[in-house]
């Protein structure tokens, strides 16, 4: 039985700061890292044979503290910007609740939260989901059909697009679903790769 684990990346500085961060490259703060560091204890004694995360350092750091509290720290790893955070464009840096004042609450929630409509000059949920499952059917699904079991460190966004794929999440509901930071979600194969159990650890 395959499993894949996903996991988003510990509390960021900007996470904390309550603003905009997409694809700026922003460290992790402590408490970040202390969730990287759960992760890792949550996610002793699972094997994985391949470990994949983006191109920006929070997630990087998050899948090495990870890995370290598990002592695999020799597990194969494969950055790739597919699995970058969505662009939140002209928002990026800004405060939220700042924003949501300029804007607006209902204007910054549709930009936040639906589906296929991006912030000025960034990226929708849509957008993001165009170059993440691609991604994930030509690269990671081949892994897991034929038996391996594979980790995911990556962002909310870029997680979310893929539990939309994997669980049948509509359009609509995907809007209500937030992922929180350093929990692992794993997911377990049948040998006919049809879905057979999904839960936090």
């Amino acid at each position: 039985m395959a499993q894949l684990v996903i996991v988003r990346h510990g509390q960021s500085q900007w996470n904390l700061e309550n603003r905009f961060t997409g694809e700026v490259d922003v460290p992790l703060t402590d408490l970040g890292r202390t969730e990287a560091k759960r992760a890792g204890e949550k996610l002793k004694g699972y094997e994985f044979d391949q470990c994949f995360t983006s191109l920006l350092h929070r997630a990087q750091e998050t899948l090495d503290i990870i890995l370290q509290e598990m002592g695999k720290q020799d597990l194969p790893i494969i950055e790739n910007k597919a699995l970058n955070e969505r662009n939140y464009g002209r928002l990026q840096g800004l405060n939220k609740a700042e924003t949501a004042k300029k804007y607006g609450d209902e204007q910054v929630t549709i930009w936040r939260r639906s589906f296929d409509i991006p912030p000025p000059d960034g990226e929708s949920l849509k957008d993001t989901a165009a170059r993440v499952l691609p991604y994930f059917q030509s690269t990671i699904e081949p892994l897991l059909r034929k038996g391996d079991n594979i980790l995911v460190v990556a962002h909310g966004n870029s997680l979310r697009s893929l539990m939309m794929h994997l669980e049948n999440i509509g359009s609509h509901e995907i809007v209500e679903v937030n992922i929180p930071t350093g929990v692992p979600r794993l997911y377990q194969f049948d040998l006919s790769f049809h879905l057979e159990n999904v839960m936090y650890l």
